[in-house]
């Protein structure tokens, strides 16, 4: 049984590498601060609609977006209920896209998957071979973006492009470690739900979800039987078009800070991001091919991500708390037990740049002595 252990007030301030959460602007936590406001008040309304639209300019959609409180999970269990009456082609790549099969079964939906080996990519013409020959009628396809736990990428815009040709069968993308840090037209390809978390590559505290809607999948949940009922879109939207609010009690403070770091992002623009974000994963991988190796599949490595192929044996967990103790960096072990010490993360995402991720190598290649 767990025992408690205090919280103090004397941690000492890490720098965080890791694939989220992440660095968080001292302007957006002083955003939490304000007075606190009723949840039915104008002013939230104001706050409320500020951030749905420009998360929507912001992403360049015109899908719709919800913003609840939650984590990205939230999403990756109501997609499910609100688009999938029986069959759902779940495609699995590593740990996160393996949890999305599990939550389909728990949710008692017929999962069939299109399985690849951790670090390998989810393949398009893959997709279309199991649309083609499957007897199942599938009611949607799912595909994580960014599969933090083995660094892939996945190429879903060319993935939505073949769902195109199937208009019965939704597509649900999880882009919790890549959106906003990793650009993607999605409505060019035909992305009917795309969801992610704040803490990731949108640089924010914990505790937002945000979902991008399309009007079909809209208008798949309201011929459904059964739908979600917190992370429901016809609740959702239906309350944002009434009352410009949440349907449930949201995080206000969390909401505050989203408005500010919103800001931000837009003033820094979505593509002068995605540039940061490719230039930070760019000098990593070239670093890690210089003293270790790239574990992802060649040509689909993430760009907020970077899964680091341990071929030097390091201790990576020794290596994590001496860099930890010596230089207050903290980077990531490998996922789980079956990477834990075969390979190691570094989460270059949010409001890193390149000069800062350089400061962990840095820090790595004193530890290690390379």
């Amino acid at each position: 049984m767990t025992e408690k252990r205090e919280y103090r007030d004397d941690y000492p301030d890490k720098t965080l590498y890791i694939p989220g959460p992440t660095e968080v602007r001292e302007d957006v936590i002083e955003a939490m601060s304000q007075p606190m406001f009723g949840h039915r008040m104008d002013r939230m309304t104001d706050l409320y609609t500020t951030i749905v639209e420009d998360t929507k300019e912001f992403l360049g959609t015109d899908n719709d977006v919800i913003v609840l409180t939650g984590s990205g999970t939230e999403f990756m269990e109501s997609s499910i209920l609100n688009l999938v009456d029986d069959d759902v082609l779940v495609t699995t790549c590593g740990s996160f896209s393996e949890r999305q099969a599990n939550v389909a079964e728990r949710l008692g939906k017929d999962v069939d998957t299109l399985e690849y080996e951790w670090g390998k990519a989810v393949k398009p013409e893959d997709v279309r071979e199991r649309l083609e020959e499957s007897d199942a009628d599938y009611d949607a396809v799912t595909c994580v973006m960014n599969e933090s736990s083995t660094g892939v990428r996945n190429p879903i815009e060319e993935i939505g492009d073949v769902l195109a040709e199937y208009p019965d069968t939704y597509f649900i993308v999880d882009a919790v470690s890549a959106l906003g840090g990793d650009y993607v037209d999605i409505d060019a390809h035909g992305i009917d739900v795309l969801f992610t978390s704040v803490q990731k590559a949108f640089a924010m505290p914990p505790g937002l979800a945000v979902c991008v809607v399309s009007d079909a999948a809209y208008e798949r949940e309201l011929e459904s039987e059964s739908a979600s009922w917190y992370g429901g879109f016809q609740r959702s939207l239906d309350y944002y078009d009434r009352k410009g609010q949440t349907h449930s009690t949201p995080a206000i403070p969390v909401m505050l800070a989203y408005r500010k770091q919103m800001k931000h992002m837009l003033e820094e623009g979505h593509d002068a991001r995605d540039g940061r974000h490719r230039e930070m994963a760019e000098y990593t991988r070239e670093w890690a091919r210089e003293h270790f190796a790239m574990f992802p599949e060649e040509g689909y490595e993430s760009q907020t991500v970077s899964c680091i192929e341990n071929t030097r044996g390091i201790d990576v967990a020794e290596t994590i708390d001496a860099v930890s103790e010596e230089y207050d960096m903290v980077f990531s072990n490998g996922y789980g037990s079956q990477l834990g010490e075969q390979t190691f993360r570094i989460g270059h995402m949010g409001e890193h740049d390149r000069e800062s991720i350089e400061a962990l190598t840095d820090a790595i290649e004193d530890v290690v002595g390379l």
